[in-house]
């Protein structure tokens, strides 16, 4: 007998999107905390083993203290688990489906180990989209900025979201719709030991300079290889990111009664969170969703590891910018691909604008981005 709930969910309504509006330009004050307010030894190992980043300037204190730095520094996308905010913790239109969508970066100075990181943010802009599978969706933009202990701004972002009614996606089926109808795929021994070569052979550059002048346009980098996909590599990520709305228990109880929005049931009849799309295939499919899938901050992630790896100990990463084209649902491989698109000096910084895409193992655009990656010189 199934236990497959049939429901509807809320809907994307004017007066909603009147309130919301509203917000735009307000600073956001308290909300939600973050996973980390400290870039500790810690939590900078588990966020940086979280996407299976073993880079030793992130992790090992002996290695670090012989870098420029002189100690440990967090890897840039660790600022993801000091703002929920960034990381897709939306307001408004309570019930509505929201999917982290992307990204666009700027890094002013490194995270140093213990530096205390405190946030500024607020609703950048609300764009209305009617999309063929989603029907009317919502994107939804923040800006947030992070700031040190002693007051100097380390990065800035904007992410956003796209707010989606679910009903909609599960009557249209997706864009995912075929994805859904194949079998279940199954890697054979060789397919797996053939993507884990990739693995054996990932440079990180380390203490190696990557000098300005020997960097040509055009140049590939190294592909990097991410996965497969599995629902243990979800929760890894989780738990050096922090997630959303993963709580236990009596804390559990306390979000959902003060957002209800939250609650939804499952199989149980229990109120549970939408963040458990990312575990629960099931719930995952009725939202539209190929299966249980990757989050958006860790594919985010992914690409900026590509680029940190290439650049060394000595370079720096300005800029980086990310758009998502469609989920890694649980089996899925995805391979990652850059090239230098164009050098540049920019007051006095000596700058490589690199392109990137990843595709999974048929083919399928899953995430487009870029980076700006300053790069000692000989001279």
């Amino acid at each position: 007998m199934s236990t497959t709930t049939e429901r509807t969910f809320p809907k994307i309504t004017d007066n909603g999107l009147d309130e919301l509006r509203e917000r735009i330009g307000q600073k956001i004050g308290a909300t939600a905390e973050p996973w980390c307010y400290e870039a500790t030894r810690d939590n900078i190992r588990h966020y940086a083993h979280g996407i299976g980043d073993d880079n030793p300037l992130w992790c090992d204190p002996d290695y670090a203290a012989k870098t420029k730095y002189g100690g440990l520094i967090a890897l840039p996308s660790f600022l993801f688990s000091t703002s929920r905010i960034v990381s897709g913790y939306v307001g408004g239109l309570p019930g509505v489906h929201a999917m982290w969508s992307g990204a666009d970066w700027e890094w002013h100075k490194p995270v140093k180990r213990n530096d205390t990181i405190r946030t500024e943010a607020y609703l950048k802009d609300l764009i209305e989209h009617q999309t063929r599978f989603a029907g009317r969706a919502v994107q939804q933009i923040y800006h947030v900025d992070f700031f040190n202990q002693e007051g100097d701004k380390v990065a800035e972002a904007d992410s956003w979201c796209f707010r989606t009614e679910r009903d909609h996606a599960r009557e249209q089926g997706s864009k995912y719709k075929e994805v859904r109808e194949r079998a279940p795929r199954r890697y054979s021994t060789e397919e797996i030991q053939e993507a884990y070569k990739l693995y054996a052979k990932e440079e990180v550059r380390g203490s190696t300079p990557r000098y300005w002048e020997d960097v040509k346009e055009g140049e590939a980098l190294p592909v990097m290889f991410k996965g497969p996909m599995t629902v243990t590599g979800f929760i890894a990520y989780a738990q050096g990111w922090g997630g959303l709305y993963i709580r236990a228990n009596k804390l559990a109880w306390k979000l959902i009664d003060a957002h209800p929005g939250v609650g939804i049931t499952n199989r149980f009849g229990i109120p549970d969170v939408p963040e458990r799309v990312h575990w629960e295939e099931d719930f995952a499919l009725e939202v539209g969703a190929p299966g249980a899938y990757d989050y958006g901050p860790e594919r985010t992630s992914w690409l900026t590891h590509h680029l940190t790896n290439w650049m060394g100990d000595d370079g720096f990463l300005r800029k980086a910018h990310c758009k998502i084209r469609r989920h890694n649902p649980e089996g899925d491989m995805l391979f990652i691909k850059g090239f230098v698109k164009r050098k540049c000096v920019e007051n006095g910084r000596h700058l490589v604008e690199i392109s990137q895409e990843a595709h999974n193992q048929d083919d399928e655009l899953s995430v487009i981005g870029s980076g700006v990656v300053e790069l000692p010189t000989r001279g």
